[in-house]
């Protein structure tokens, strides 16, 4: 079932190519919405998969906005962020 989720930490297309790359294979193919904030992502994904799916954005640095994160865990993500941006710059 297709279904959009609210990302934080999505800036630019760099942001945006990582998502795509890095979730491919275990995903399919991913919508990255720029044009709107929170940043939208919508694929197509059984319910089931859902707390994978939640856990590699966060690992990645792009939790979901409905994920509540400590301060620790929210300057852990940005940093990550960071990395994940730059890596999808210069990964095209």
């Amino acid at each position: 079932m297709k279904q959009t989720f609210e990302v934080e930490n999505v800036k630019c297309d760099g942001c945006a190519n990582t998502l795509r790359k890095k979730l491919l294979n275990d995903f399919g193919e991913i919508e990255v919405n720029l044009s709107v904030l929170p940043r939208q992502i919508t694929l197509d994904i059984k319910d089931e998969d859902i707390d994978k799916l939640k856990e590699t954005l966060k690992s990645m640095g792009y939790p979901m906005s409905s994920e509540k994160l400590d301060t620790i865990d929210n300057i852990t993500t940005k940093a990550k962020s960071f990395i994940s941006c730059a890596t999808g710059k210069f990964d095209k």
